[in-house]
């Protein structure tokens, strides 16, 4: 059957098409307006150098091993298998890999939404996130040193409930990383460890830009015998980096990184050698409920060995989810 469209109707279709397209357009340059107004680089935080010390008994400054994972989020369906399967012990998704987590000398991963009692400015989306302040005790069990708070969902509640994240995690003696151009330094017996972070999105953490990458790693690199960079980019589900994401983290490198961590894309990337520094583009899902495919249920650790003060060897142990959201090595 074959339609014929007068003029008046041809030209209804394109008046459509037209104001259909300007208001996607429009759109999406009010949304990156309203994120540039609400979540400028640094708009929370002072810039204060944060400094702590990790004190274990069986530190053996000979042979240490730095641990990284990738995107954590304890909101959402993940909450509700704590509250359902865990009995309400936010412990719960880290049972099956605590111990091994806590055999490493330092441990690091991306805190995907803001940590707060406070619910915040609502937008009643289903990737709005906020994450019920009892997960501490479970990233206290598991034993991170620090985690990344640079990120797109960081301000999904507002300037307060990251500003509630910042003093909660301080409280539970965890690094907020991600908060400013200082470098937040990081003794390790006498290793002296300085990360920064930054993201490639709007948000109230640094944004990833030319000028803030070289000046925090120009300054952290000043006394520091390890130089960390954490960055949330590239492009979601994606196996493989972007261009994008390759040239900062080069810039990085080239500016005075030892190591690059990468987080975002919700699976795994590739570990990269770059002029004797190591990037690891994207670490995946460690613990997050996007259980429609085989690639966001698993997820790499990237292992990092020192001796001599320098890094010396990288290696990645891959992780996989169960249904509970419980990450576990599959070695």
């Amino acid at each position: 059957m074959h339609v014929r469209l007068n003029k008046e109707g041809l030209l209804f279709i394109s008046l459509f098409v037209i104001i259909f397209s300007l208001a996607i357009f429009n759109a999406k340059i009010y949304s990156a307006f309203l994120a540039e107004v609400l979540y400028p680089t640094q708009i929370y935080v002072s810039p204060v150098r944060i400094t702590a010390n990790v004190i274990s008994a069986g530190l053996n400054e000979e042979n240490l091993k730095l641990a990284f994972v990738g995107d954590i989020m304890l909101d959402r369906a993940v909450e509700g298998k704590i509250l359902k399967k865990g009995g309400g012990d936010f412990r719960f998704p880290f049972l099956n890999i605590a111990d091994e987590l806590r055999a490493y000398d330092f441990l690091f991963g991306n805190l995907e939404g803001p940590l707060s009692a406070d619910e915040g400015i609502n937008s009643g989306s289903a990737i709005s996130f906020r994450i019920d302040p009892r997960a501490l005790e479970g990233l206290e069990f598991a034993g991170f040193d620090a985690l990344s708070v640079a990120n797109n969902h960081s301000g999904d509640r507002g300037g307060k409930v990251f500003r509630d994240t910042l003093s909660n995690l301080n409280g539970a003696g965890i690094m907020a990383i991600g908060t400013s151009t200082e470098p937040a330094i990081l003794n390790i017996g006498s290793l002296r460890v300085a990360l920064v972070g930054f993201a490639d999105f709007p948000g109230p953490g640094v944004r990833a830009t030319v000028p803030n990458i070289v000046e925090a790693l120009g300054k952290a690199r000043v006394n520091a015998d390890i130089v960390i960079a954490s960055f949330h980019f590239g492009e979601e589900y994606h196996p493989e980096p972007s261009g994008r994401q390759r040239e900062l983290a080069h810039l990085a490198v080239d500016s005075g990184a030892d190591l690059v961590i990468g987080h975002h894309p919700h699976v795994s990337q590739p570990v990269e050698s770059y002029k004797d520094s190591y990037i690891a583009y994207s670490l995946g899902n460690f613990i997050f409920d996007q259980n429609f495919s085989e690639e966001t249920m698993k997820s790499i650790l990237l292992e990092i060995e020192v001796r001599g003060k320098k890094i010396s060897g990288a290696i990645t142990r891959e992780i996989i989810l169960n249904q509970d959201y419980q990450p576990s090595f599959v070695d």
